[in-house]
């Protein structure tokens, strides 16, 4: 199923997932600068020295599946806005290839340095939950590094149940694999906000 995304394309409070737009170019690099000291992509698919505008007009084309790289599989890139600000990124994958099945999952999300420990992972993948279900799956797959505490911690409440723990695809570190039921979405009562010292991102 196609899923046709506008501005705002979910608001939960105070935080919006929304399509990038023009206006978001000197944010997004900013938080794509930040990531890359984390070894993590903000703007999934970029390439280097690419116009704004151009990579715009890709994701639309990555969205709708039309001329894929070999490999590649339809996605939704989406901001993560609050008040203004651009706090992070969810990426929704609309299926699985061998390797995403594997290690990277239907949903990658991360949250901007600056603005962690404020609940926004926890929403921000609730609301991906959301489109993943409209996009037409019924269960989405989501991983992140074993020891990221913090996003196992927003995984779990977002109805996220442990499958395994895999070898990473380098051979370094493992991945936690796990499954949420689209057929019922809901975050665990507990209380909000994420865990300290991990990073609030996971997959991708």
């Amino acid at each position: 199923m196609e899923v046709k995304v506008s501005r705002p394309l979910i608001s939960s409070g105070s935080l919006v997932l929304r399509p990038f737009e023009q206006s978001d170019e000197a944010a997004a690099a900013a938080a794509h600068a930040e990531l890359a000291a984390e070894d993590f992509t903000f703007l999934h698919a970029h390439r280097d020295g690419e116009l704004w505008t151009a990579y715009l007009a890709r994701l639309e084309l990555l969205r709708t599946g039309a001329d894929l790289p070999d490999g590649w599989v339809p996605e939704t890139l989406l901001a993560a806005e609050v008040g203004g600000d651009l706090v992070g990124r969810a990426s929704i994958r609309h299926w699985l290839n061998s390797w995403l099945e594997q290690w990277g999952g239907h949903i990658g999300y991360c949250v901007r340095p600056n603005f962690r420990r404020r609940g926004y992972a926890t929403e921000i993948l609730r609301q991906s939950l959301q489109i993943a279900r409209a996009i037409g799956l019924d269960r989405a797959l989501i991983t992140c590094d074993e020891d990221n505490v913090a996003s196992a911690t927003v995984i779990e409440r977002c109805g996220g149940l442990l499958e395994n723990i895999v070898s990473a695809e380098t051979g370094s570190g493992s991945k936690r694999r796990y499954w949420v039921d689209l057929a019922y979405l809901g975050v665990h009562p507990a209380a909000g906000g994420e865990a300290g010292a991990s990073t609030s991102r996971s997959g991708q």
